[in-house]
């Protein structure tokens, strides 16, 4: 891109719309944390040249106590118009993340709920267990140029953290069992029985498992599926000896026998890393099984879970985005079809038009 939208708003919010905000709003404006956070591949610092079709463009997110939201959000979004630019540095202010305002302004408790599942940074295990890792991403990322009252800093700066250890512990525990028992043990009987729709899904799986199980050992959250690998190239002990596995594993070229023998290869690294942390002791080389495959990774599943307190053991970590998902099928059932379809970039072909497409497809153009 030739720049980062994140700069751009940035400039946007000190210049035009913070003078307008203290002018009429300087009490809510204190109350309220501006920056550019949450969802959108440009706040992940990866926006390019195929970002732009939807939801992109000039953005300013702010967060707000829920109670003033409820009672001003509206009327603080809708007076500011009058005041803003059509564009700004040639980009169009209404077009973008926003919803024509410039500014996309949520509820501090709301945002928090639909992100990661409690309202405030967590204080317990279970809370902390209750979080997406890919959604605290969203939290913790972009930036925040304003923050007077400082509630929603406070939540970062926790988040910031990382996980408290024996949080981290239960989820690479969690991990282990996935990948050794759903994933290369899964994908060993699938090919015994020529099975090969389950062998795509659990080969799949279990390589999102090995390379997120990489970003615990760093002790680094892992972000959203489509930037994971972007990241991973980032991790500063485990990227070079588990990228070359990852790599060959999903190419299509890769044969089933030896997809499945790079996975055993992915449990070795991370056992390795796994005994060099302390994270479990050292142990004497397992043989293959030649039914059951090589289910290394539930030896040290096995092995964290006995030295968890009890409290922890039976508590399952939560690793979709289940409460950005309950939320986002609100959203989306607010809208007219029509909107929604636009937002998707789905616009009706003419019946002629399509007639014609499909007589160029079968013609001489090929």
């Amino acid at each position: 891109m030739r720049e980062s939208i994140l700069d751009v708003s940035r400039q946007f919010f000190e210049e035009v719309l913070l003078p307008i905000l203290r002018r009429d709003f300087p009490e809510e404006t204190a109350q309220t944390a501006f920056g550019v956070f949450g969802y959108g591949s440009e706040v992940m610092g990866m926006d390019d040249q195929f970002s732009s079709d939807h939801h992109w463009g000039i953005r300013v997110n702010a967060v707000m106590p829920d109670a003033l939201y409820y009672s001003r959000g509206y009327l603080i979004a809708q007076s500011i118009l009058p005041y803003l630019p059509e564009r700004y540095r040639g980009y169009d202010v209404r077009a973008g993340f926003s919803g024509g305002t410039g500014l996309s302004i949520t509820g501090l408790e709301s945002y928090l709920k639909t992100t990661i599942g409690i309202d405030h940074a967590p204080q317990t295990y279970a809370e902390w267990l209750s979080a997406p890792e890919e959604d605290i991403v969203h939290v913790i990322n972009g930036e925040v140029w304003l923050d007077e009252l400082g509630r929603f800093s406070h939540v970062r700066t926790v988040l910031q953290g990382y996980y408290p250890e024996p949080v981290r512990l239960r989820r690479i525990a969690h991990w282990c069992r996935y990948f050794s028992g759903m994933g290369s043990y899964a994908l060993k009987r699938a090919l015994l029985r020529n099975n090969e729709y389950y062998a795509t899904i659990t080969f799949s799986r279990a390589v999102r498992w090995a390379v997120q199980l990489c970003f615990m050992l760093e002790k680094r959250y892992y972000p959203y599926d489509k930037w994971t690998y972007a990241f991973f190239q980032r991790l500063p002990r485990l990227y070079e000896p588990m990228a070359p596995l990852v790599d060959e594993a999903v190419r299509l070229s890769t044969p089933w026998e030896r997809k499945l023998e790079l996975l055993n290869r992915m449990a070795d690294v991370i056992d390795h890393f796994l005994v060099a942390d302390g994270v479990i002791q050292p142990h004497p080389k397992f043989a293959e099984h030649p039914s059951s495959g090589y289910r290394l990774l539930e030896h040290a599943y096995a092995e964290i879970l006995h030295q968890l307190p009890a409290e922890l053991r039976a508590i399952v970590p939560v690793w979709e985005q289940v409460h950005w998902e309950a939320n986002h099928s609100q959203y989306v059932a607010s809208l007219d079809m029509a909107t929604w379809d636009g937002l998707l970039n789905l616009h009706p072909i003419e019946e002629g038009r399509e007639r014609v497409r499909a007589g160029e497809g079968e013609g001489g153009r090929g």
